[in-house]
């Protein structure tokens, strides 16, 4: 039998995915239930990239399912010396499962090709699903349905937008993109067509009226955090602060508003969206942050053969 991964959502179906979200519920109001539900089994780790909420949420899913994680940064692992391909082969003899939070897509599958364990995408240059699945909780918390939600992305089009188009028109969400500028390493053309062909992705440029329409307003940064304090990417950084700024979510632009704010973290507060709205009534970012721990419980869970 094939090993299933979570790369993105290609190779998920709606029903799948549905399936998910309701283990991720039942998880995360019968936590009891499923304290032992990985004793014995292992996650492994792999980080290239920086994070705070990716390592803190597979860590503790895997302790509050009775599990243990092996945290493995790139930088002190032969990783930075071996073949992948390799080192994939001997990790996967030694844990149950991979999650691996990495800079480029090509890493992430090369890892699922040659594993003989389910593979995480963590988090790459094209796709973050594990964030797009805890987004879509939250929405399905507040909003009690997916279906026919409209969910508005402002901003610079990444890897977050592309899982939030590829998922959110499976779920039957509208998913429209205010996106002046795209971020050329996430491009996924044949992602972006097939959504079109749904009917219910759209792109525009007139954000006050796509803002009116909506009932999630959804943001993220500007900048990969592997660039915000480069140095070498300073002169881009300015650039696009400077095009993107009439794009920040703030009071002027949703006050009055019913739309749920929504921003994925880490939140760069005066850039792509200003103190105001993080604490506005209508702001559900930590409840979106939180929920990264609940979605991923029901992808280990589902992944590793034990979502009952």
């Amino acid at each position: 039998m094939a090993v299933k991964h979570l790369l993105n959502f290609k190779n998920w179906s709606a029903q799948e995915l549905e399936r998910l979200l309701e283990l991720a519920l039942k998880v995360k109001r019968n936590q009891e239930q499923y304290r032992q539900a990985l004793a014995y089994l292992t996650l492994g780790m792999i980080f290239q990239k920086t994070s705070t909420r990716t390592r803190v949420s597979f860590e503790v899913a895997m302790t509050q399912l009775g599990g243990h994680s092996i945290f493995l940064d790139w930088r002190s692992t032969n990783l930075v010396l071996a073949e992948l391909k390799d080192e994939i082969r001997y990790l996967a003899r030694n844990v149950d499962v991979v999650m691996a939070r990495v800079l480029t897509h090509e890493q992430v599958q090369e890892m699922a090709d040659y594993s003989r364990v389910p593979v995480i995408n963590g988090c790459d240059n094209k796709y973050h699903p594990t964030q797009a699945l805890a987004d879509f909780l939250t929405i399905l918390e507040h909003k009690g349905k997916l279906e026919g939600i409209n969910l508005v992305y402002v901003g610079i089009h990444n890897n977050v937008a592309n899982s939030l188009v590829e998922g959110g028109t499976k779920l039957g969400m509208k998913i429209t993109t205010v996106t002046p500028e795209f971020n050329e390493p996430s491009r996924d053309q044949e992602l972006l067509d097939e959504a079109a062909r749904t009917g219910l992705f759209e792109r525009t440029d007139d954000l006050k009226a796509a803002v009116a329409k909506a009932d999630v307003v959804y943001t993220d940064t500007w900048v990969d955090m592997e660039f915000f304090l480069d140095p070498k990417f300073e002169a881009e950084k300015q650039r696009r602060i400077a095009k993107m700024l009439p794009y920040q979510l703030n009071e002027e632009l949703l006050k009055g508003g019913k739309a749920l704010i929504m921003h994925d973290m880490p939140i760069h507060t005066g850039y792509e969206i200003d103190r105001w709205a993080i604490e506005s009534p209508n702001s559900i970012i930590f409840d979106q942050a939180e929920n990264r721990l609940h979605a991923e419980k029901a992808v280990l869970l589902t992944l590793l053969g034990r979502a009952n």
